[in-house]
């Protein structure tokens, strides 16, 4: 990997290992990371030594897109033991996560709901949670973000915390806040004149994304919004335990509560493939509307799929078959410059940028893989200004 493993950062949301769980996470890591260094350059090979050659034959012409080459290379014995191994090993992972999350459900649930407080938490019950989160298991992860199981219960979001840090490999940063730290180091540099005050954040789960703009941004409101009530009582018990204020409430980003005109900036982070093609279109009409005049909107995701070549494209976009991802592939595919537009983003042009990890800072590979989507080096980050 480009940077030395450490250990995620421990807080007192963070729920506790013995010995063999940490174990079990540590294995889950390094079969991961085997999978990455040793098996997925293979696939290259295999696809121009055998895959797409058998495509050639029969049709007397390269493949052109990602159905094309999948029709050879979901026939190829190579693929087939990546892909297998790559899905088992998201399973493995969030198996990894829960042992101990379910050992200790009450005491965390507990134990958060004691944290002193630092910003707020508004809940709402009466919120309908969307069937784009409800009809699937995002990213495999059991239950999704918003099952509870128990009162008061914060066990997916502990789940995630810490099954993020092994997913990504640590290449996250120790707080898996590397999207966040990425692009508020951009801002600071591109946009010194944007000095915002009031910060809101879409889709936070635990808040990994979140905090960086607490702590990047010094004297700023942060709000950060999600459905997920499981995921928001652990994010504002992680961000109060951290020190970092931000108020944390439940809302649908379709529809938010928040006065017309009242953010300086508005951000969200590998949101928007989480979300319907209908939700997008009503998630970019929120963002104009609840942005100042002159403020900036900025959503960082994983690269469009414009401009690569269809092996690539049918690499990255593994996700959307195997991962339990159903909008990854229309989401890389959206005409962004239409959608900023038609969402009432007429007066500058959307901002479509490659922007350097703040984590890896020494070595980037540029390279991004179905199933990882912290080894690239690189964020997309698509926005607007009002």
């Amino acid at each position: 990997m480009s940077n030395a493993y450490k250990e995620q950062q421990l807080h007192d949301a963070l729920p506790s290992t013995s010995h063999d769980e940490l174990a079990r996470q540590h294995f889950v890591r390094s079969f991961k990371e085997h999978l990455v260094t040793d098996l997925h350059p293979g696939l290259k090979t295999a696809y121009e030594k055998r895959a797409k050659g058998k495509f050639v034959e029969k049709h007397q012409r390269e493949p052109e897109s990602i159905q094309e080459v999948g029709q050879v290379m979901k026939q190829d014995t190579h693929y087939q033991a990546w892909s297998s191994l790559l899905r088992t090993s998201q399973e493995m992972m969030w198996s990894s996560a829960q042992i101990p999350v379910q050992r200790a459900i009450q005491k965390l649930a507990t134990q958060a709901a004691e944290t002193p407080a630092v910003g707020s938490l508004r809940l709402d019950p009466d919120l309908k949670i969307p069937a784009y989160h409800t009809a699937v298991d995002i990213h495999c992860q059991p239950g999704g973000y918003h099952t509870e199981y128990i009162e008061n219960d914060v066990a997916q979001g502990a789940i995630y915390d810490r099954a993020v840090y092994i997913y990504a490999m640590g290449q996250m940063g120790v707080n898996n806040a590397d999207m966040g730290d990425s692009t508020v180091a951009w801002l600071k540099q591109e946009h010194p004149e944007l000095k915002p005050t009031r910060i809101l954040d879409l889709g936070c789960a635990v808040g990994h994304s979140t905090l960086p703009y607490a702590s990047g941004f010094e004297g700023a409101e942060v709000h950060a919004i999600d459905v997920a009530p499981p995921m928001l009582r652990y994010a504002h018990a992680r961000a109060s335990s951290m020190g970092l204020p931000v108020h944390f409430s439940q809302q649908n980003a379709e529809t938010l509560d928040f006065e017309d005109n009242s953010f300086d900036l508005v951000v969200s982070h590998i949101l928007l493939h989480e979300t319907s093609s209908a939700a997008i279109k009503n998630i970019i009409r929120e963002c104009h509307r609840v942005l100042k005049p002159g403020g900036m909107m900025l959503h960082v995701e994983t690269p469009p799929y414009e401009g690569m070549e269809p092996f690539d494209t049918f690499i990255f976009d593994w996700d959307s078959e195997n991962n339990n991802e159903p909008f990854w592939r229309k989401s890389h595919l959206l005409d962004l410059e239409a959608l900023a537009l038609n969402s009432g983003f007429d007066q500058h042009k959307p901002i479509q940028i490659m922007v350097p990890s703040a984590f890896q800072e020494t070595q980037r590979s540029n390279t991004f893989q179905g199933g990882d989507f912290g080894g690239g080096g690189v964020w997309f980050v698509y926005g607007c200004q009002k």
